[in-house]
């Protein structure tokens, strides 16, 4: 689809959906937001709805539903087993993913348990483009480890490079010769690598990895979560698929994978998740896990009517005017942002715009967490929630030791058709002022610290009393403006 262009004014990303059904938002006083915060912990994670203005936490299950979906659940049937609506979906995997053995899980972890359950044992190594969180702690929940493999541009905060998301091919096979190739029971590429930005890999990337996997023979496992808009990135920035539809470069890249699952809570804008393949062999492998972990093989823990909502929204996932709308929404707060001098990660990729807080917070040291510590601060001068995507998403070493993150990101997730162009603006504003007083930002520390994915459950302090001098210079200059 051609960039609709604007004769007069700012070229600004236009929405191709009209808004039917509104939620009420509340934009409570800073000094709630603090004594929210203090209940949470400072953790964005633990805040109430009733608190937060602008949700970007996250796009994992906040898309927003397509008027299709909401009435396709009106029609599931609730049968416990032979659910016609389970085979509904099974025919939008194989039309839009190109896959005939269909595995349903209640949502992507799920599917990553499965995974881990079934082919790895201890000391097994998992190569991969990028570590996500919960990916990480199955794998290593499991006995096995995991090692990064992106080429050096993924970690260049300002680099244009168009596919930061590759898999550093030459140090892939390094790996599986030092480490054997018995030992790797699969490798994962993430389409579009969340902790870096959201950033894609391409075709050509993808097919060097398969290439490499043939040769060692060893599975090739496909994140897909993020499939629809890394394959509209692919049609913007790879030349050989610039006349492309969604359709055929969502099928060329699963084509290449011999095992592909996801979440829905992503892909499909639904709820739930699923696992699938066209190897015979696997799907035997992983059918008896299906009703041991997560429910019979036709509903696999998933409501009937978010089936049927998952089934149509595969579909909607060859739309492109449905794709499109959060990457140029968030191309846009990301562009918007660096021109008032904001450090962001760019090029700008999927699911969110990513704050550089190593940046922003240098004078903050990583074990107290400068990434958590901004966005605590956003949300006090906003009431903006996003996420922490740094040390304190990693986890501890085996020694107890913190693990500094190779970016310490501060996410601010833009879900498809959820936000209005003035929110967005609005986004802008209160992160710039944010930027020009990031002098007054201190850092954090824990008071409850989980084992696992403590960033979830996490209650942490600040180490100073920097919040009340933020909210007092935030008074200053805006009074008593919300």
């Amino acid at each position: 689809m051609e960039e609709i262009k604007f004769y007069y004014g700012e070229n600004i990303p236009l929405e191709l959906h009209k808004v039917r059904v509104v939620q009420k938002l509340h934009l409570v006083p800073i000094e709630r937001r603090l004594k929210a915060l203090e209940e949470g912990g400072f953790n964005t994670f633990r805040l109430t709805t009733k608190d937060v203005f602008l949700d970007m936490l996250t796009d994992s299950g906040t898309n927003a539903m397509s008027d299709n979906q909401i009435a396709a659940m009106m029609q599931a049937d609730d049968a416990y087993a032979g659910s016609q609506s389970f085979f509904k979906l099974q025919k939008a995997v194989e039309d839009v993913l190109g896959k005939k053995y269909f595995l349903p899980v209640h949502q992507g972890r799920a599917a990553e348990n499965i995974l881990c359950h079934a082919y790895i044992r201890k000391g097994n190594l998992i190569p991969m483009n990028y570590h996500f969180t919960t990916t990480m702690a199955h794998i290593t929940q499991y006995g096995g480890r995991v090692t990064e493999l992106l080429y050096d541009e993924g970690f260049n905060v300002d680099s244009d490079y168009p596919f930061k998301g590759n898999m550093h091919i030459e140090k892939l096979e390094e790996t599986i010769k030092t480490h054997g190739a018995e030992n790797i029971p699969f490798i994962r590429v993430e389409a579009s690598t969340n902790l870096i930005g959201g950033q894609p890999f391409s075709i050509q990337n993808l097919r060097e990895v398969r290439a490499i996997a043939d040769k060692y023979n060893i599975r090739l496992v496909l994140d897909a979560s993020l499939l629809g808009e890394n394959a509209y990135l692919i049609h913007l920035r790879e030349e050989e698929f610039k006349n492309c539809s969604l359709g055929e470069i969502i099928k060329t890249m699963t084509d290449l994978a011999d095992i592909v699952y996801f979440s829905a809570r992503k892909l499909s804008s639904s709820r739930g998740g699923g696992i699938c393949t066209n190897d015979h062999e696997i799907y035997r492998e992983l059918e008896p896990l299906i009703p041991l972990f997560e429910g019979f093989l036709t509903y696999g823990g998933i409501s009937v009517r978010e089936i049927e909502a998952m089934a149509v929204g595969l579909y909607e996932t060859l739309d492109e005017t449905m794709i499109r709308q959060s990457p140029d929404f968030i191309a846009y707060l990301v562009k918007s942002l660096d021109d008032h001098g904001v450090p962001m990660v760019k090029p700008a990729g999927v699911l969110g715009a990513h704050v550089n807080a190593m940046e922003i917070c240098k004078h903050i040291p990583q074990n107290e967490y400068p990434a958590g510590a901004l966005a605590a601060a956003l949300f006090l001068v906003s009431g903006i929630r996003g996420m922490e995507r740094g040390t304190l998403s990693n986890q501890r070493d085996e020694d107890g030791n913190e693990t500094l993150a190779n970016m310490e990101l501060v996410r601010l997730a833009v879900p498809r058709r959820v936000f209005t162009l003035s929110q967005i603006k609005y986004v802008v504003d209160r992160m710039t002022w944010l930027y020009e007083n990031r002098e007054l930002i201190g850092g954090l520390r824990f008071v409850y610290e989980p084992p696992v994915l403590r960033f979830f459950m996490g209650g942490l302090e600040p180490v100073s009393d920097w919040p009340q001098k933020l909210m007092a210079k935030f008074k200053a200059d805006f009074g008593d403006s919300l």
